[in-house]
């Protein structure tokens, strides 16, 4: 015979000031968890949503990112040409040779500068980054010092605004436009004329070039071409591929916040211990009662991890509760490659909240079993006794 669980309910209600400090010592951990699962969620989609699966990206071999490539003039002239490249409508090939330098910007809250990527490509390159769509004012003019900013750079860096100027190269720039790049790594950019670019920084090399094939097979097909032609000595890869390696940048971060969760884990289970393990104390003849009545220990056993269990989803519901203002927040990480800061969104989705309140079960199911055992293997007589 099992134990009501209106039983477990009541007896919460009993002692409010020991159940409400137990559910938000779980809320306080579940709350933390969940930051680092909706931070991890929302850089992983910035990296896993970027890229045009036609798209192959070249890089010198062994680099790991764009900032530290270098591929020559002559090698992209023979890449363009390559077979399985599209062409547009003018019959010219879909490819870009493309720069990517890191400047310094302040932080528009005045809290300190850091290292903001700043993409050179060719007007045709606009054309091989279908999900970046112009926001506000208007794309560069070839030759000119004019820059493209993302809504992030806009929303979180100083002289980000349309008709700013911003001072790197060999003078100022100006920003004559401002674009949405639909939560994708672009978000962390800003855009200019590589040519431009090339003269300011006197570089007569592109860090990469992106090319554009006509179908899937001809992207793999393309992706070969270049590992294997010995002219070149690059290598090639989808270019999603390569925006899913980059999900590695938040290696310190799902590191460190894991170490925090666990540490607030174990002193989340040892408070549903203490509190359950004063219950037990607290209730010795209800528990003995119940003996006599005719509940067995298995029923005891089960009551008891049941009611921790409750405790413990309170507080992870309540955590959720917590968070959900913070969904849809921009906030931004270093890559750990380039250290340039990479800006995304903190995503609450439906899986961080499933896992946040099995994240919540656990621990209520840890801290109540030694409590709950205890309480089902307690003496009948010594207990109806105290």
């Amino acid at each position: 015979m099992a134990v009501p669980i209106i039983y477990n309910i009541r007896n919460l209600r009993l002692r409010p000031g020991a159940t409400v400090m137990t559910v938000l010592g779980v809320a306080l951990t579940v709350s933390i968890a969940i930051f680092i699962m909706a931070l991890l969620s929302g850089l992983q989609q910035a990296f896993v949503t970027s890229g045009d699966p036609l798209n192959v990206l070249v890089l010198r071999k062994g680099a790991d990112a764009e900032l530290l490539s270098v591929i020559g003039r002559d090698a992209f002239d023979i890449m363009k040409f390559l077979p399985g490249v599209a062409r547009d409508d003018q019959g010219e090939p879909l490819a870009s040779g493309e720069m990517f330098v890191a400047i310094v910007l302040p932080r528009l809250d005045g809290t300190g500068e850091v290292n903001v990527s700043v993409r050179g490509l060719t007007l045709t390159g606009l054309k091989l980054h279908p999900k970046v769509r112009l926001a506000e004012g208007r794309w560069f003019s070839p030759g000119l010092r004019e820059i493209v900013v993302s809504r992030s750079i806009r929303k979180r860096f100083a002289h980000a605004n349309p008709g700013d100027t911003v001072q790197f190269g060999k003078g100022p720039w100006t920003v004559v436009g401002v674009f949405d790049a639909a939560g994708t790594a672009h978000e962390s950019e800003i855009w200019a004329d590589v040519n431009q670019m090339a003269t300011d920084f006197d570089r007569s090399i592109f860090s990469s070039v992106l090319l554009h094939a006509t179908d899937k097979i001809a992207a793999d097909a393309l992706t070969h071409r270049v590992n294997d032609d010995q002219r070149l000595k690059l290598q090639g890869m989808l270019e999603t591929d390569y925006y899913a390696r980059q999900t590695r940048s938040g290696a310190p971060l799902q590191f460190v916040g894991t170490l925090v969760a666990i540490i607030m884990a174990i002193g989340s289970c040892f408070a549903a211990m203490n509190t359950m393990y004063a219950a037990v104390a607290y209730r010795s003849r209800e528990i003995a009662t119940l003996r006599v009545l005719g509940f067995s220990r298995p029923s005891v056993l089960t009551s008891f991890v049941l009611e921790s269990l409750l405790i413990a989803l309170l507080g992870g519901a309540l955590a959720v509760a917590l968070m959900l203002p913070f969904r849809d927040l921009t906030t931004g990480t270093s890559n750990i490659v380039t250290f340039t800061e990479v800006v995304f969104q903190i995503r609450m989705t439906a899986g961080v909240m499933i896992a946040a309140m099995g994240f919540a079960a656990a621990l209520g199911l840890f801290g109540g079993l030694a409590p709950a055992w205890h309480a089902a293997r307690s003496n009948i007589l010594n207990s109806l006794r105290d």
